[in-house]
C-alpha cells in the first residue's frame, strides 16, 4: 500500500476524520535512513500491525537545523522524496511531513506532545531513539517523554543504536564516512550502497570524444563521496549497469566546475535527459590531473578494468539487469 504524505497538522485532521485510528508513530529527520533508523522504523510497523494502528512517522521539512542553527547545518544525506520513499519501502502507513519553521520551533517539549502526538496523531504508542530531542531550543528528551507518557496514557518505546564494529550509526557516521571516500563502510551503515539519485544532463562532449562516453547526473543532494573514481552501479529506464563512476572537476580539462560522470559497462546510447541513480560499492582512486588526455585516457580504462574486476570478485556475472 502507498504511503500516505500529508503535509500539515489540519490537513491530518481532514484526510483521517474525526474517527481517525490511534497511531503508533515514530519522530525524527531521518536523515539518509540508515539501520539504526530503520531499526526504530521496523519496530514501529510491527508493533501497529499487533495492536491494528497505524503505522506512522512525524518527520520535518526543512530540517530544523537550517532554520536554528544554518551556519552549523549538516550537508543532508537524502531529499525529502528520498526519505519519503523509505518510509514507504519500511512498510509505513502514512508520513505527517511537519514544516519547520520559527513558530513551530517555539512550541514547548509539553505543548508539542499534548497537540502533535496526543490531539492530532492520537499517538498510542511512540517509538524514539536514546538522544531523541524535542521542543523549544530540544528542551525536551526522553526522560521527559517518558513521563508524559505516564501522566497522558501513551507508551515509549527508546529504541537502543544499532552498532557495527564498533561504530554506532548515525547520519554523522554516513557523511564522514562519504566525506573520507569511505563508500564501503557507508553501505554498512546504511544497510545498502550510498546512492545519489537525480536527472542525467548533457555533458561537455570532451569525455566522449576524448576518453570513453559517460552519464552525467546532475542531483539535488548535498551529502557527495570524496571526490575520486568509483566501483558503482547505475539505474537508468529501469535496468542496472555495472559502471565506474567518478566525481570530481577534470582537472586534465582545466575544469572548475563538480561533475558525477558514470561510464556503464555494455551501454551505447547517448542518453541527455531523463533520471538516473548512481550507487556507491568501493572506491578505486583519488582524482588527479594527468599530463595529456592519451595519458588520462589509459588510466580510465584501467579504472574500469578495476571496477569489472570487483564485480567479478563479487560473484556478479550479469552485467545489466
Amino acid at each position: 500500500m502507498a504511503l500516505a504524505i500529508v503535509n500539515s497538522a489540519a490537513e491530518w485532521v481532514e484526510r483521517f476524520g474525526e474517527t481517525r485510528k490511534p497511531t503508533v508513530v515514530t519522530i525524527g529527520n531521518f536523515d539518509g535512513i540508515h539501520l539504526g533508523h530503520l531499526k526504530i522504523l521496523s519496530g514501529v510497523l510491527e508493533r501497529a500491525r499487533a495492536t491494528d494502528l497505524m503505522a506512522a512517522v512525524l518527520t520535518f521539512y526543512p530540517h530544523p537545523s537550517r532554520v536554528l542553527r544554518p551556519e552549523a547545518a549538516p550537508a543532508l544525506l537524502s531529499t525529502l522524496k528520498q526519505r519519503l520513499c523509505g518510509f514507504e519501502a519500511a512498510g509505513l502507513d502514512t508520513a505527517l511531513v511537519m514544516r519547520f519553521d520559527a513558530e513551530l520551533a517555539k512550541v514547548s517539549a509539553e505543548e508539542f506532545v499534548r497537540k502533535y502526538l496526543l490531539e492530532i496523531l492520537r499517538g498510542r504508542a511512540v517509538m524514539v531513539g536514546g538522544n531523541f530531542k524535542f521542543g523549544h531550543r530540544q528542551l525536551g528528551d526522553v526522560n521527559l517523554l517518558e513521563e508524559l507518557g505516564k501522566r497522558w496514557g501513551f507508551q515509549v518505546h527508546v529504541v537502543p543504536p544499532v552498532v557495527i564494529d564498533g561504530v554506532v550509526v548515525s547520519s554523522s557516521a554516513v557523511r564522514e564516512a562519504l566525506r573520507e571516500g569511505r563508500v564501503d563502510e557507508a553501505a554498512r551503515l546504511l544497510g545498502r550502497p550510498f546512492a545519489l539519485e537525480g536527472e542525467i544532463q548533457p555533458g561537455t562532449g570532451q569525455g566522449r570524444k576524448l576518453i570513453v562516453p559517460t552519464l552525467n547526473l546532475a542531483t539535488e543532494q548535498e551529502c557527495l563521496p570524496k571526490n575520486g573514481v568509483y566501483s558503482t552501479q547505475t539505474v537508468v529506464r529501469g535496468n542496472t549497469y555495472q559502471s565506474a563512476t567518478n566525481i570530481g572537476v577534470r582537472p586534465t580539462f582545466n575544469g572548475t566546475r563538480l561533475a558525477i560522470e558514470s561510464h556503464l559497462l555494455d551501454f551505447a546510447e547517448n542518453l541527455t535527459s531523463g533520471r538516473m541513480e548512481v550507487r556507491f560499492h568501493a572506491r578505486l582512486r583519488d582524482e588527479r590531473k594527468f599530463a595529456s588526455p592519451e595519458a588520462l585516457k589509459a588510466q580510465v580504462l584501467k579504472d574500469i578494468e578495476q571496477a569489472k574486476e570487483y564485480f567479478r570478485m563479487r560473484g556478479t556475472t550479469d552485467r545489466h539487469r
